[in-house]
């Protein structure tokens, strides 16, 4: 199949001393945001929405098992077409977040397919209206309407929380013009900030990155300029924290939600007394996991006191190297190989046909990700690579998630997409296997150490780091409900849970206060980070399944991935023996990580 890319004359591939770091390719998608091919989804999705609402609105709860499946498959269809436009739009805006015309042209497009799609809400309405027994008796008659089960299951579970038809059309139209309004404005600003280290101006991908140098009064430089322009712009980040926890109070408050969590909970289909559970787990362990490792790095640094600029530091054993971008690909895929072949396999188009962006570039966004797009393409990911260690680590993540979603992608639209908890799974899991390899090729004890204690910061960033997070999140949206919130007294908040994690090794410097501010999940996703901790613990405990021999271990894991958004976590971890729900499975994955401690203090002894 010939393709004609379509290349942004302001995006460049490669990188300083890295080698030829791929770009995307978008045209999988579309050839350009004027191809002709966008205006004929955007006009066919507006008349496959009024004509779905014209056959089926009213009229679900009378239908027949082959009435309510061809109900299920258009939606489906619709699902997928402005997935398509919308994920294309999103990606060519997250290249270039400053440029105007792709932010003009991601507004239209969610401006249109918000309009297009209005006539869908009745849907989800009509579906939990659907008498219980008759809409069971259904699924035991027709094996194709029972596969989308888990569909109408995970609806059901709004049904005590649904609104009238009338009031869930408004927050549909509105939208564009709420929540999303104010992510687009976070996502400007943070890309926008410029930041002066040593005389060198760069964005904050950049700066942060400082903050993983071996020269310190270069780390002290980045942190006190990164604290300098967040506090200079903390009302503008205050007052987007503020609207949108209180726009999601409101909703939250007219739906009857007894927390601020229960929504992404029920997104995540995992129970309450799971996450808490898990969350009590981690804190019960600071002690022993970032308090006993930081005094450590206190120690090896030659430090009084840790600064914040320290936490990240390289270790003073370790090398200064950057990683070129092919041995980065070859460490990941042998990783990945070694595990299974089809591993190797899945990820290797990733790297061939343009389905990463790697390089860091003018006004891109910053951090990484996955992006599932549609069932009918194929995922992307995008990296801010930099030849760091972590840079590796980070590459095998989020490659273990592509490969979660190429395999999940035969489920279809609305079963492919996996659950934030159990979304984490394949991405740490491959992070596993390639420190696995690598502590495997250690050569001497001090390779093994600066390992070890690479993969110990990387676990506590995940598992501490985010229940921290979590907690602040916690804390800033229980205080909203009493009002609104200073940038003083958010950060406040931020302070009040960074000692109790990070322990009594720290000194917090002046501006530290502020770096709430650059965090996305909390705008984007409120409550997304304890996945990270869900999927660190849950990979641990499987990875020590894996080492202790499980028998036709790949297999099941294959299949565990492949179920996508079909299973619930107690089914998806049956045939490995493990259940979330049980206090001693968090236990397990965390006394992983202190063992890798106990390793490391005994090198001291």
């Amino acid at each position: 199949m010939t393709r004609t890319p379509y290349f942004d004359a302001n995006a460049t591939a490669g990188g300083k001393d890295l080698g030829d770091l791929p770009a995307w390719d978008l045209t999988d998608l579309y050839a350009a945001p004027d191809a002709p091919e966008v205006e004929r989804d955007l006009k066919w999705l507006e008349t496959a929405c009024a004509e779905f609402a014209r056959d089926h609105q009213g009229k679900l709860a009378e239908h027949d098992a082959t009435g309510l499946l061809d109900a299920v498959h258009r939606y489906e269809g619709i699902d997928r077409v402005a997935g398509r436009i919308m994920s294309f739009a999103g990606l060519r805006y997250y290249q270039q977040t400053t440029d105007a015309e792709r932010a003009a042209f991601l507004s239209d497009c969610q401006d249109r397919i918000t309009t297009y799609t209005a006539p869908l809400v009745f849907f989800s309405l009509e579906v939990n209206r659907i008498d219980p027994e008759r809409l069971d008796a259904l699924f035991v008659g027709d094996e194709d309407l029972a596969r989308y089960r888990p569909v109408f299951d995970r609806l059901r579970k709004m049904r005590p929380y649904q609104l009238s038809d009338e009031l869930e059309t408004f927050l549909h139209d509105q939208s564009v013009v709420g929540a999303t309004a104010w992510n687009k404005l976070f996502d400007e600003t943070i890309s926008g900030l410029e930041f002066t280290v040593d005389g060198e101006v760069m964005g904050i991908e950049g700066t942060l990155n400082c903050l993983t140098e071996q020269d310190r009064d270069r780390r002290e430089a980045a942190s006190r300029e990164l604290g300098r322009v967040f506090s200079s712009n903390v009302k503008t980040f205050a007052r987007v924290h503020n609207t949108l926890t209180k726009e999601k109070e409101v909703e939250d408050r007219w739906r009857g939600m007894p927390t601020p969590q229960t929504g992404r909970h029920l997104s995540n289909d995992v129970e309450p007394e799971v996450v808490e559970a898990l969350r009590d787990a981690v804190v019960d362990a600071y002690p022993r996991l970032s308090h006993r490792y930081y005094e450590l790095k206190r120690k090896w640094l030659g430090l009084e006191r840790m600064q914040v600029w320290d936490r990240n530091a390289p270790l003073p054993m370790g090398d200064d190297r950057r990683v070129e971008w092919d041995e980065a690909r070859r460490t990941v895929s042998e990783a990945y190989a070694d595990f299974d072949p089809r591993m190797a396999e899945l990820a290797e188009p990733f790297f061939d046909r343009g389905w990463i962006d790697a390089a860091v570039t003018p006004g891109k966004a910053p951090g990484a990700f996955a992006h599932p797009t549609v069932t009918d393409a194929h995922p992307y990911v995008m990296l801010n690579y930099l030849g760091k260690p972590r840079d590796v680590m980070t590459l095998a993540h989020e490659l273990g998630h592509g490969v979660h979603q190429r395999l999940a992608a035969p489920q279809g639209e609305l079963l492919a997409n996996t659950p934030l908890t159990l979304a984490e799974t394949a991405s740490v899991f491959g992070e596993m296997l390639t420190f696995r390899k690598l502590l495997d090729k250690a050569e001497d004890q001090q390779t093994r150490k600066v390992l070890l204690a690479g993969k110990v910061e990387d676990m506590i960033n995940t598992v501490v780091r985010q229940i921290a997070f979590y907690d602040f999140e916690c804390k800033l949206h229980d205080a909203r409900r009493e009002g609104e919130l200073t940038p003083d007294e958010i950060n406040a908040l931020w302070m009040s849970v960074q000692g109790e994690s990070l322990g009594p090794a720290f000194d917090f410097m002046d501006g530290y206060e502020t770096f709430w501010a650059y965090i996305p999940h909390f705008v984007h996703s409120p409550f997304y980070v304890y996945a990270y901790a869900f999927g660190d613990g849950l990979v641990n405990a499987l990875y020590a399944a894996y080492a202790e021999g499980a028998p036709d271990f790949q297999e099941k894991y294959f299949e565990m991935l492949k179920a996508g958004g079909s299973k619930h976590h107690k089914e998806l971890l049956a045939p490995f023996g493990l259940d979330a729900t049980d206090p001693a499975f968090w236990q397990k994955g965390l006394s992983m990580i202190e063992g890798m401690i106990d390793e490391l203090e005994a090198m001291e002894a």
